[in-house]
């Protein structure tokens, strides 16, 4: 009960019905209720048992593959057809590997350039059927399998095969457009508009139908681009030339050439109306409506121009098409009842015909109506009949056709043949389908013969890939009964088949039809596929694997012979035209054959047009004959190629749109072959599920227990097992689930029995609780009633008992009160009477009372103010006389004091101006100095580290020393006392030297603290007159205010003392504004003071270390008495002593050192934690900034600069003076106490000349010395000049001591003089960059073609751009032209060099030429010398503007080469994103527990297996990745908005035109995913501070497209709803949307078509485009708006990483 089945009907073929009454085994009919109510009783064949064909569920109806049915039956199909049809208006659905495409009869805009690409490198059953799916597969297939590919097109007439065809061949030479400029594609296209001239006519079923087959391979390179073109055609219908039924028409051609006969070079063609030829007016009408003949016949010669043909060629094609009608209307009369005939010498028509052909008119009116017999004996000349001659002239007509027809294409072949070899192709055959009539002739029985074969191929090719599935899943399969037409096929072709007999009966000089009929039922009556009709003699039935066919016999032979005389045709051999003769001359070499590749097999491609053969050889190879063997030859080339087909499908036969006629519908079913596919799947597991697709479709149904599992395979096998108890209805396979028919219409039904179940469990849930809480209210409200009402009856009868007791009371109380009420309203009466009479009389003696006061009040005010006026009049009389002489004096004195005042502003104001210039000077004066103290110090290191090492090698030279002293101890024993006392002397001298030089260090000392003082003094003196200044400043001030309040108060209404108010009120404002800037003054002073004072003192102490360093090592030099303990070995204990006093100086120093070095770190690691601090704020400002318009960023970004630089100069300002005062002091000092010493260094050389032997205790005693941080060097004499005092003359000794050589010291002193005065002067740099000429290829080498933007990522943003332009300048700056010319020229030839050589994908690369582009062409602007371009540059860049040139012209190239570099960096970002986009945006599960509600059915045909899933982090990862790139590369933020918003609209059209082209996720589920998504990506917007782009616009069709899945669609509101939210989306896009809406389960509606209807007609209004895809490369318009820089040129620092040593700093 309650299934729904369908039962036959003669109207609709299949009717769906509902059983309402359980069936039993053994009932003879079935209880059926219709669709509209009424009830049927269906009768049931026990014996057959056949039972009708039960319906699919709901939620399966409408699926894109008629495979994914669970019940696979011919109603099932046509159901699904006709909704998909009529109710989405889909016209095409996948059956298995087959396309069926319906003909809809109306143009529909779905073959756009954009649905092209959208179908381009998508997976067949990713995307709705459609051409363009198969046509991508075959590509992709022969791209991937290197293996030729075909697609089979077929059809009856008016299907659309022609134009199923030609979208193919476009989608193909859209995606494989030509490499080269020959533009091949352009010219397959062309070809089509020809072959639909001479080819397709119009018949009772199609206005455009093709009347031959044709096959077109179409070529490829390696590369898979389209290098050529063949087609070969089959079998043409040369009877239409001759004859033509009731509304039909000739080709096409006919018509279009009499159309355009009024044009000037058709004159001599003779032709009329097409009404006036009797080969073009048989049919009737000869119009077509809505098809323009003349026009069409333009684009014709439009075509064949660009296919090559000359235009003499194409004259002479229409002069022997217009001969042709010619020939048919010539006037043949009949003589002697017809037995002999003839054709006037005046006929017109027989004139034109030969002066057309160029033939002799004579020959051709005598061969007309006569005919040549050659006998073995004689020849002789026989007159023909009337009926003879009209079969000879119809013939020569047909003949004449059809070689004309083979020669176009022939020249076709020639125009799209290439020399490349071709690698592989693709194949196109468009070929008639199945054909039955009321009459069918020769012509349909070659048709249905072709079809035969096409069938067989399809059926074992279908069998071929259900058994690989099978095979590749390890299913065990077992052979399936499948139709064999074999036998048909054999009954046709096989030896005595139907074409041997007619070839047979065809060579019998006297055969017939009726012979030809009756050998046919003598040899095949027994064959089980023909059949002898029961009334005729002269026809025969062939059973067909569509249906069976009565053929008529009548004309097979004379069609099969294709008779044409051959003296006619020897008059055409010898026509004067040239291309005449040569249609009719014998062919000699067969046509090239077309290159294959290698691994296929090799096949003859050749033309199937009959040979040119003579009347006297033409029985040697029939028209049947020819057929067979082309027909043979293209199923060789089928079956050596992978096939894909396309089964085109005609609804009805009134050529009405979008109507669907079930019978005719089906009788194609049939005939196509779709339902043998249907019928072959459903044989074996038709249907077939993943198994996670399966686990979350049917988890519903699992266990708890099994859903802790975590195999999924095992899981649902287990499922399976408990569900299905017939093991062979399903099978596991190692990816997949197979299911017998039936099984999925099963589990879905157990699916939604669980979910009815809850869902009822639900409802009995809710509509209990909702009734209790009804009923509790109920119960509340009727125990409040009754509560009340018992109270009520209490009260009455409590009252009821009473009232008998309590009359009598009730009468005394009522007495009681009435008394009472009369006697209170007479008091009442009488009080309020006596209370008015008092108020009366108490108010009149008031009033009088009242009076009285106020007169004398009055009185008292007035005297009050008339004296107050009069003493006020004296006062002032009084005042102004003494006041008047005492202001005049103030004021006088006041206004000079301004004035003195204005002159002391001026004279500030400049001396602030000069001592701001020389600040700023000599800020950069001490900044340069600081990176040459930086330097020095390094040098200090350097020569430190050497000095450690001369020390190592000192103490090995002392042990050496020690060995040489141990030999010569004994020699020198006996001259020891004298050296004791020679060293008294020395160290007297020595002691002599040293207070000398203590001496001289004390004047210094007080000469220090004397300048101290002095400036200590000044400095004082200078505070304490600014103060005193300040004091007087304050009481003069004090003394102005009380001045003007005291004149204020005695004249507050004279002007003039108001004006002198405001004016003294100025001057206090500005005075205290200079008392401030004063009091800054003076904490500068102050600070700077202490500031030195702390850097003498310790100047001061390090003075005095070293001296007391000094003071205590002279003992230790000069101590000997404590040397002589070793009496025997006094130079070794001597040595000894030396090498330990070094030790310990070292390990002292060493201490020092160690210390100095981690103080060093520590005030390191505070300017790191400084720099750190600084970097935060930065970056805090610069995100502040972002936010803000750009005029304020650029005001906001200045402020800051200048804030900083004030700072940075006020710090460093100070430090820089005192240590340029310091080092200015130092260098003082040193170069007087070099002249001192200089004379000391000549003292010391003549005494020791005089005593060479206190070398050695001299030398030995140096050996020990150090001084502070100070440590000798005999390899660095240059370091003397950088030593103080003592350690100067030190260094000086111990070089003259120590030195191997006989070099004089002089000469030393002299070099060192040397390098200490040549010392050049750093001048400032200009930001120009100087190179020659010979370097430009080495410059553009480092700084363009080899250089990586890592190279540069620790530098200036855009730091090529800035190199680029210092050299610019210079040249500028020289007046050099053409080294400005070579220079621009050379690098935007380097920049196009390196952004096309290898990185063509590199978003980097050209993210960071894009940014160095666009910085180059603001410089250009920057410093142009333009004034709209200087408004925010600072004096110093207007200094570095260009001075020769006006570089417009180049600004203008670089803007194009800008334009150009943004494209390229869209086109890779759209590569990398591409493949994300629909993975990401549409498929990716943001949202768990969604795919659960994925709609059943769906199935993918590519074997493409290596798809990537990304996810939507994936690609936010790479948009920040793009963003990252772009921000450190400085491209403008400008810029990066609009890259974002031209990614983001791309995002937006492939994922709407996906939505738009996807049956599968049209869904309220994919809605919510897609909402989430979207938000995801307008959050990263908002993170990105991007939201004024205008990317998140560019979202909103895409926001739309979400919301309208998710919105209701049942009433008018809803609809109403819709088109007032859905304003981004077109007419077309909506009403697309909801033909694909798919309910996720059988509880959801589907969209009616009356609601779409309602959508329509609300839309109307609408100015909407036709187009329904959005086309995703579509680019936005790009500004690069102008965004001065604030760095300087002179600012910029080379890194030495870029090898530009050659560039020299101006």
């Amino acid at each position: 009960q309650y299934t729904r089945v369908w039962i036959p009907d003669p109207d609709e073929v299949w009717r769906s019905a509902e059983i309402i009454k359980d069936y039993k085994v053994g009932d003879k009919s079935l209880q059926l209720k219709l669709e509209d109510e009424t009830l049927y009783e269906y009768p049931i064949d026990l014996q057959g048992s056949e039972l009708p064909f039960l319906r699919n569920p709901d939620i399966l109806v409408g699926q894109n593959d008629l495979t994914a049915l669970s019940y696979l039956h011919e109603p099932a199909v046509l159901h699904n057809l006709k909704v998909r049809f009529l109710e989405s208006n889909h016209i095409y659905t996948y059956c298995g590997i087959v396309l069926v495409a319906i003909n809809p009869y109306e143009q529909l805009p779905i073959y756009e350039q954009d649905v092209i690409y959208a179908y381009s490198g998508q997976n067949m059953g990713d995307m709705d059927p459609h051409i363009f799916a198969v046509a991508e597969e075959a590509y992709k297939q022969m791209a991937r399998d290197e293996k030729n590919q075909s697609i089979i097109v077929s059809g009856e007439s008016g299907a659309g095969k022609t134009v199923s065809a030609k979208y193919a061949m476009r989608f193909f030479a859209t995606v494989g457009g030509s490499a080269s400029e020959t533009n091949i594609e352009a010219k397959v296209l062309a070809s089509s508009p020809i072959m639909e001239a001479i080819g397709n006519a119009k018949t009772t079923r199609n206005d455009n139908s093709s009347r031959f087959g044709k096959y077109i391979q179409i070529g490829f390179d390696k590369r898979y681009h389209i290098i050529g073109a063949n087609m070969r055609t089959y079998l043409l219908e040369k009877s239409r030339v001759v004859f033509q039924a009731e509304d039909e028409r000739n080709y096409h051609i006919f018509y279009q050439l009499c159309a355009s006969s009024s044009l000037p070079e058709f004159k001599d063609l003779g032709l009329t109306c097409a009404e006036d030829f009797f080969y073009t007016s048989q049919g009737g009408d000869t119009s077509i409506d809505g098809v323009d003949d003349a026009d069409d016949f333009e684009k014709t010669r439009h075509a064949f121009t660009l296919l090559g043909v000359k235009e003499s060629h194409q004259m002479t094609i229409f002069r022997i098409i217009a001969a042709i009608l010619h020939l048919g209307n010539l006037k043949i009369q009949g003589e002697r009842d017809g037995e002999v005939c003839s054709v006037s010498s005046e006929d017109e028509h027989l004139k034109n015909f030969c002066s057309l052909l160029g033939v002799e008119h004579s020959q051709m009116q005598h061969w007309l109506c006569h005919r040549k017999l050659v006998t073995t004996a004689e020849t002789y000349v026989k007159s023909m009949s009337l009926h003879q001659v009209v079969n000879a002239r119809n013939a020569l007509a047909k003949h004449i056709y059809a070689q004309l027809f083979n020669w176009i294409v022939h020249h076709v072949n020639k125009a799209l043949h290439t020399t490349v070899k071709q690698h592989s192709f693709i194949g196109v055959l468009d070929i008639y389908g199945f054909e039955t009539f009321e009459v069918n002739s020769f012509e349909q029985f070659c048709i249905n013969y072709a079809n035969e074969k096409l069938q067989q191929q399809f059926n074992s090719h279908v069998f071929k890939l259900e058994q690989e599935e099978y095979m590749k899943e390890a299913i065990p399969w077992t052979l399936i009964d499948f139709y064999d037409n074999q036998p048909c096929i054999d009954l046709i072709e096989a030896k005595l088949g139907i074409l041997d007999l007619l070839d047979e009966e065809c060579k019998v000089p006297k055969g017939t039809d009726q012979n030809w009929a009756q050998k046919l039922y003598d040899r095949h009556a027994a064959s089980q596929h023909f059949q002898k009709p029961r009334m005729s003699n002269t026809s025969f039935i062939v059973l067909h694997f569509a249906d069976k066919v009565e053929y008529q016999s009548e004309g097979f032979l004379e069609k099969n012979r294709d008779t044409v005389y051959e003296e006619q045709i020897n008059i055409l051999k010898a026509s004067k035209y040239q291309m005449v003769a040569d249609l009719f001359q014998e062919e000699k070499d067969a046509v090239p054959t077309t290159a294959v590749p290698k691994r296929a097999p090799r096949i003859n491609v050749r033309s199937a047009k009959p040979a040119f053969k003579a009347a006297n050889k033409e029985h040697r190879k029939t028209v049947g004959h020819q057929f067979r063997n082309s027909l043979q030859l293209l199923m060789e080339t089928l079956n050596a190629t992978t096939p894909h087909y396309v089964r085109c499908i005609k609804p009805n036969d009134e050529k009405l749109p979008f109507k669907f006629d079930p019978k005719r519908a089906v009788q194609q079913l049939r005939a196509c072959g779709v339902l043998e596919t249907i019928r072959i799947s459903a044989a074996g597991f038709p249907s077939r599920w993943s198994y996670t697709d399966f686990f979350n479709r049917y988890r519903v149904l699992m266990s708890k227990r099994d859903l802790s599992k975590n195999d999924k395979k095992q899981i649902c096998q287990t499922l399976l097992e408990e569900l299905i108890k017939d093991p062979d209805k399903f099978q596991f396979g190692r990816t997949k689930i197979f299911f017998r028919a039936g099984q999925v219409a099963y589990l879905e039904k157990l699916r939604a029995d669980k979910f009815r179940a809850a869902t009822i469990m639900i409802q009995k849930t809710v509509r209990g609780w909702l009734e209790r809480t009804r009923f509790r209210r109920l119960r509340r409200a009727t125990l409040t009633l009754q509560c009340y009402t018992r109270g009520h009856l209490a009260r009455r009868w409590a009252f009821l008992a009473q009232l008998l007791g309590w009359r009598t009371r009730a009468a005394i109380i009522l007495q009681k009160q009435y008394r009472m009420l009369r006697m209170r309203r007479a008091f009442l009466r009488v009080r309020s009477a006596a209370l008015t009479i008092q108020a009366f009389a108490r108010g009149m003696f008031v009033r009088r009372i009242y009076r009285q006061m106020l007169m004398e009040h009055k009185a008292t005010i007035l005297q009050r103010y008339a004296r107050g006026w009069l003493a006020r009049a004296r006062f002032r009389r009084a005042r102004a006389a003494a006041l008047n002489i005492g202001m005049e004096n103030k004021v006088v004195q006041l206004q000079r004091k301004v004035d003195e005042q204005n002159k002391e502003n001026k004279l500030l104001n400049e001396q602030l101006s000069m001592l701001t210039s020389a600040h700023s000077s000599e800020v950069e004066k001490l900044k340069k100095e600081l990176q040459q103290a930086h330097g020095e110090r390094e040098v200090m290191e350097d020569s430190h580290s050497k000095e450690r090492d001369l020390l190592k090698k000192v103490c090995l030279s002392l042990q050496k020393r020690v060995r040489e002293l141990e030999v010569e101890r004994k020699k020198l024993q006996a001259q020891l006392e004298k050296k004791e006392q020679e060293s008294k002397k020395s160290q007297a001298r020595g002691i002599f030297s040293w207070i000398l030089i203590f001496h001289i260090y004390n004047k210094a000392q007080r000469r220090v603290i004397l300048v101290e003082k002095q400036v200590t003094a000044f400095t004082i003196s200078e505070g304490q007159e600014l103060e005193s200044e300040n004091k007087k400043l304050k009481n003069e001030l004090n003394e102005l205010r009380k001045a003007i309040a005291d004149h204020a108060t005695q004249n507050n209404s004279a002007n003039d003392v108001q004006d002198g108010y405001s004016l003294l009120l100025n001057q206090l404002k500005s005075a205290n504004e200079e008392l401030e800037v004063r009091k800054e003054e003076v904490l500068i002073l102050r600070s700077q003071i202490m500031k030195a004072a702390q850097q003498k003192e310790m100047g001061k102490n390090m003075v005095k270390k070293r001296v007391m360093d000094f003071l205590f090592l002279l003992p230790l030099c000069c101590k000997t008495e404590d040397w002589g303990y070793l009496n025997e070995d006094g130079e070794l204990g001597l040595a000894y002593q030396g090498l330990k006093q070094v030790a310990r100086l070292l390990e002292a120093q060493l201490q020092e050192q160690r210390r100095e070095h981690e103080e060093e770190m520590e005030a390191l690691k505070n300017q790191v934690d400084f720099m750190q601090e600084e970097l935060e704020k930065q970056q805090q400002a610069f995100l502040q900034t972002l936010q803000l318009s750009p005029e304020v960023q650029v005001e906001f970004g200045l402020q800051q600069e200048i804030t900083r630089l004030t700072n940075e100069n006020l710090v460093r300002g100070c430090d820089l003076k005192e240590l340029l005062e310091k080092l200015e002091k130092n260098e003082k000092k040193l170069k007087k106490q070099l002249k001192i010493y200089m004379k000391k260094v000549h003292d010391f050389e003549g005494d020791l000349e005089l005593h060479p032997h206190e070398l050695i205790s001299g030398n030995q005693a140096l050996s020990e010395i150090k001084l502070g941080n100070w440590r000798v060097s005999t390899a660095c004499p240059a370091a003397l000049c950088q030593c103080d005092l003592h350690v100067g003359l030190f260094c000086l000794i111990a070089l003259q001591q120590s030195s191997q050589t006989m070099v004089p010291v002089e000469r030393r002193l002299h070099e060192r003089n040397m390098q200490v005065a040549v010392q050049r002067k750093e001048k400032d740099f200009q930001g120009m960059l100087e190179y020659y000429k010979e370097d430009e290829p080495l410059l553009i080498r480092n700084l363009i073609t080899e250089l990586k933007p890592q190279a540069v990522s620790a530098t200036v943003p855009c730091l090529p751009a800035y190199i680029l332009y210092m050299c610019l300048r210079h040249a500028d700056y020289i007046n050099d032209d053409q080294k400005v010319h070579s220079l621009l020229t050379s690098t935007i030839n380097g920049v196009k060099k390196v952004l096309k050589a290898g990185h063509q994908d590199d978003f980097e690369m050209t993210s960071f030429w894009l940014a160095n582009m666009c910085r180059l062409l603001h410089c250009l602007k920057q410093y142009s010398g333009e004034e709209c371009f200087m408004t925010q540059n600072t004096a110093k860049q207007n200094e570095h503007c260009l001075k020769n040139f006006d570089l417009t012209e180049y600004r203008q190239v670089l803007g194009q080469l800008s334009i150009q570099i943004y494209q390229q960096l869209i086109k890779i970002a759209r590569g990398i994103l591409h493949p994300m986009i629909v993975s990401a945006v549409l498929e990716n599960e943001s949202i768990q527990g969604l795919s659960s509600v994925k709609t059943v059915g769906y199935r993918k045909y590519s074997s493409n297996a290596g798809d990537i899933c990304y996810s939507l982090d994936e690609m936010i990862h790479e948009l920040n990745t793009f963003h990252s790139i772009m921000c450190d590369q400085g491209l403008d933020p400008e810029i990066i908005q609009q890259v974002f918003k031209q990614l983001f609209y791309m995002i937006n059209a492939i994922t709407l035109n996906n939505l738009l082209l996807r049956k599968d996720v049209c869904s309220w589920s994919t809605g919510m995913q897609l909402r989430f998504n979207i938000s995801q990506l307008e959050e990263w917007l908002r993170g990105k501070n991007l939201q004024q782009s205008g990317a998140a616009q560019t979202l909103e069709p895409l926001i739309q497209a979400a919301q309208l899945l998710q919105l209701k669609k049942k009433t008018w509101e809803d609809a109403e709803a819709i088109c007032s939210l859905c304003t981004a989306l077109t007419t077309h896009q909506i009403v697309k949307i909801l033909n694909l809406y798919t309910p996720v389960n059988e509880f959801e509606e589907r969209v009616t078509v009356a609601f779409i209807r309602d959508i329509q007609t609300q839309l109307q209004g609408r100015n909407d485009p036709t187009q329904l895809l959005l086309d995703f490369k579509h680019l936005f318009p790009v500004l690069f708006p102008f965004n001065p820089s604030a760095i300087t040129m002179d600012s910029i620092h080379l890194p030495a990483s870029l090898n530009l040593d050659f560039l020299n700093k101006v």
